[in-house]
């Protein structure tokens, strides 16, 4: 049973006919997610796509502006209260918030790319 399907199925539901099938899609999902990420991985394209992504977030400030909150951060509860794991805690949401959606949209769009190019997954 995944994580998911619990959170979102009560006791009843997990007995309802659909329920077996949510669960085949979620699993082919999962699947197909494991299969891509492996062909990006073979072909060297994963790297190429955290490089992009790097490069981006720091020309469009992304870098700065986390770099100030970790700042905020530790500024506000006291440099000897925060650990490494509370900082990543705390500023991880709003680092996924920062990101411009011009870059997500790139970073898609190459990916899609790929696997248009790569169809035989």
């Amino acid at each position: 049973m995944t994580p998911f399907l619990d959170v979102f199925c009560t006791q009843t539901d997990r007995h309802n006919v659909f329920y077996p099938l949510l669960r085949q899609i979620m699993n082919k999902d999962s699947q197909m997610r494991a299969a891509i990420n492996q062909k990006l991985i073979e072909m060297g394209e994963r790297e190429r796509l955290k490089e992009l992504l790097r490069a981006k977030l720091v020309e469009c400030g992304w870098r700065d502006q986390l770099k100030a909150h970790c700042k905020d951060v530790i500024r506000e509860k006291g440099l000897e209260h925060v650990t490494v794991e509370d900082l990543v805690t705390e500023v991880t949401p709003k680092g996924r918030a920062l990101v411009p959606d011009s870059v997500k949209k790139e970073l898609l769009q190459r990916i899609r790319a790929f696997l248009a190019q790569h169809a035989t997954l």
